[in-house]
C-alpha cells in the first residue's frame, strides 16, 4: 500500500485513543463498584466516589466560553462521567484518528469528509446518550408510579414518596429523582423540580406524570387511583413502543446499510485500481461529485429515518 507511513501512523493514534477511553471506563466502572460496596456496607445515604479529573486547565478555560457551556449542559441531560473539557480531547483525538485512516485507506480527501463528519458525529454522540437516557427512564416509569402509588397509599407526602422512590429505583430514574429531592431539599417548589426534570427528559410520558403529580398537589383527588391508572397505561405503551421498535429494525438497518454498501465499492475500486480515488479526487470536479454523492447518501439515510419514524 502506497501510504502505509500514514496508516500506520493513523493505527497508532487509534490505538492511543482506544488507551485512553479505555483508561476512562475502567476508571468509571472502578467508582462505580466502590460506590456499590459503600452502598451495601453502610446503612447511611449513597455516597458518591469521585475520580481524578483529567485536562483541568482545559476544562477550566474551555467553561469560560460559549461552545464550552453548550457542550457542559449537553453533558448534563445524558448521565455521562464526563467534563468539556475531556470530551473536546476525545473528540479532537478522534477527529485525527479518522483523518489519518480514512485517508490512507481511501485518500486524503475523504480523510477531510471524514474528519467532518466526526465533528458531527460528537454532536449527535451527546444527543444519542441524551435520547437513551430519555427511553431507559420511560422503561422505569411503571415502576416509578407504582414505588409513588403505594407510598401514598400509605400516608405519605409527595416529597417524601419522590425521596424514597429515588433510593429504591435503580439509574437514570434514581439519579435524577435524586435531583428532585435536592432541589425540593433546598426550598424549590414541586412544580419547579418537576419542571426541571421534564425539561432534562422530554418525552410525553412523562410530561403526563409530572402533571398527574403536579395537579394532585394543587387541588388533591384520588392520586392513589391515578397513579394505578398511570402504571397500567404507561405499561401498554411501553409494550406497545417495544413492539414498534421491533418491527422498524429491518428499516433503520436498510438505512445504514446503503451508505456502507456505497463506501465498499469506493473501497473495492481503489483495491482493483490502485491510485484510482486519489486521481479522482485530486481534480475539482471530482471532489464536487463525491460531495454530492455522499450528500445525497445523507439525504436518503435521513428520508429513512424520517419516513419510519413512529410517534408512539
Amino acid at each position: 500500500m502506497d501510504n502505509l507511513p500514514l496508516l500506520t501512523v493513523g493505527i497508532t493514534l487509534l490505538t492511543c485513543v482506544l488507551a485512553v477511553i479505555g483508561v476512562h471506563v475502567y476508571s468509571s466502572g472502578k467508582a462505580q463498584r466502590e460506590a456499590l460496596v459503600e452502598r451495601m456496607s453502610h446503612t447511611g445515604q449513597i455516597t458518591t466516589v469521585g475520580r481524578n479529573r483529567r485536562f483541568r486547565g482545559l476544562d477550566r478555560r474551555l467553561r469560560q466560553t460559549g461552545i464550552g457551556k453548550r457542550i457542559e449542559r449537553k453533558i448534563a441531560v445524558t448521565g455521562l462521567d464526563l467534563t468539556p473539557g475531556e470530551y473536546f480531547v476525545y473528540v479532537v483525538a478522534g477527529l485525527l484518528g479518522l483523518y489519518f485512516i480514512i485517508g490512507a485507506i481511501f485518500a486524503s480527501f475523504f480523510g477531510v469528509l471524514a474528519a467532518l463528519a466526526g465533528l458531527w458525529g460528537g454532536n449527535a454522540f451527546l444527543n444519542w446518550q441524551r435520547v437513551k437516557r430519555t427511553e431507559a427512564f420511560i422503561n422505569q416509569l411503571p415502576e416509578l408510579t407504582r414505588v409513588l402509588a403505594n407510598a401514598t397509599q400509605a400516608g405519605l407526602a409527595m416529597r417524601t414518596a419522590l425521596v424514597m422512590a429515588s433510593e429504591e429505583l435503580d439509574d437514570p430514574a434514581g439519579e435524577e429523582l435524586r435531583r428532585v429531592a435536592d432541589q425540593l431539599a433546598v426550598g424549590h417548589t414541586l412544580d419547579d423540580a418537576l419542571g426541571e426534570l421534564a425539561d432534562r427528559l422530554p418525552s410525553r410520558e412523562l410530561v403526563v406524570l409530572v402533571t398527574t403529580l403536579v395537579l394532585s398537589s394543587r387541588a388533591g383527588g384520588q392520586v392513589v387511583t391515578s397513579l394505578r391508572n398511570l402504571t397500567e397505561t404507561l405499561e401498554e405503551r411501553k409494550e406497545t413502543r417495544r413492539e414498534v421498535k421491533t418491527v422498524l429494525s429491518q428499516i433503520q438497518v436498510t438505512a445504514l446499510a446503503v451508505p456502507m454498501i456505497g463506501l465498499g465499492f469506493l473501497l473495492l475500486i481503489n483495491n482493483m485500481t490502485p491510485g484510482a480515488l486519489d486521481k479522482m479526487t485530486g481534480a475539482t470536479i471530482g471532489q464536487v461529485g463525491t460531495i454530492v454523492a455522499f450528500a445525497l447518501y445523507a439525504v436518503g439515510y435521513l428520508a429513512i429515518r424520517r419516513m419510519s419514524r413512529i410517534q408512539v
